[in-house]
């Protein structure tokens, strides 16, 4: 009886599939608190930063939009963004002993734990706008399918530049420390907790060469449609960005792909 290779799409399915289990195990057993961190973290940033605007005598509320649903869009978007970049950068390295098998390459986990990121952080942000439309009698989405495309867009940008830095930080290792200590300050000035309305125009026009501005901007307006956008937001903007960084990293990842399973 001959035999008959597989078909390269059906292997990499296979591939695929069995790291997705093998990452979801891993979160779920990592620590004691397990998957119920992952919607706890979103829950006290919120109570966090509600808190602290409630001392202030802040109103709760931005102009053409309401508060709670606002900032849970803000925060939950960067998250997704932020782990789909950080997560990747530290999966060849966690995934390394599985380069023996000739079907697993470095760009393989990567992909994956994207994935999985995107798989999470989707239900969590689904079941807390459920959750605030049946008890804190806030409205859903105005325009549901552009918050989903705003949405995958903000994962896409995690991912394209998470394959950038995947390489740079495995073969490199003090890059993911820079990387770290850039995130917090890109979270402060991304708009995802404040409106960026309320700072000067000089410092605006800086901060817009920041892709995840305009998507936030933009999921928003699609979320509320009474929502004034910063002036400058596009759309074209981050898609280029997207794609820019996800054929720099794809290239990297051809070019140093003996390097990287040898890491």
């Amino acid at each position: 009886m001959s035999y008959q290779p597989r078909h390269p799409l059906k292997v990499c399915k296979h591939v695929w599939h069995a790291l997705f289990m093998r990452e979801a195990m891993a979160r779920m057993s990592a620590d004691r608190f397990g998957w119920s961190w992952i919607l706890l973290e979103p829950i006290l940033h919120l109570t966090v930063f509600i808190g602290v605007r409630q001392l202030m005598g802040r109103v709760k509320y931005i102009q053409g939009a309401e508060f709670i649903p606002w900032l849970i869009i803000g925060i939950i978007s960067f998250m997704i963004f932020r782990d789909a970049m950080m997560r990747s950068m530290g999966a060849i390295r966690a995934n390394s002993s599985l380069f023996a098998y000739r079907q697993v390459h470095p760009i393989d986990p990567v992909i994956v734990r994207a994935f999985l990121e995107f798989t999470i952080r989707s239900v969590v942000l689904t079941l807390i706008i459920v959750s605030l439309m049946f008890f804190g009698d806030y409205r859903g989405p105005d325009e549901p399918l552009l918050v989903i495309a705003m949405w995958i867009l903000a994962w896409w940008l995690g991912l394209s530049f998470g394959l950038v830095v995947s390489v740079v930080a495995t073969i490199a290792e003090e890059i993911e420390k820079i990387v770290k200590l850039l995130m917090f300050p890109l979270y402060m000035l991304s708009g995802a907790i404040f409106p960026l309305k309320a700072l000067p125009y000089s410092l605006r026009d800086v901060l817009m060469y920041n892709p995840m501005v305009h998507v936030l901007e933009l999921l928003r307006h699609a979320y509320f449609h009474g929502y004034y956008m910063l002036s400058g937001v596009s759309l074209l903007y981050p898609v280029q960005c997207a794609l820019v960084a996800s054929l720099l990293g794809l290239m990297l990842h051809v070019r140093f792909k003996s390097r990287l399973m040898s890491a």
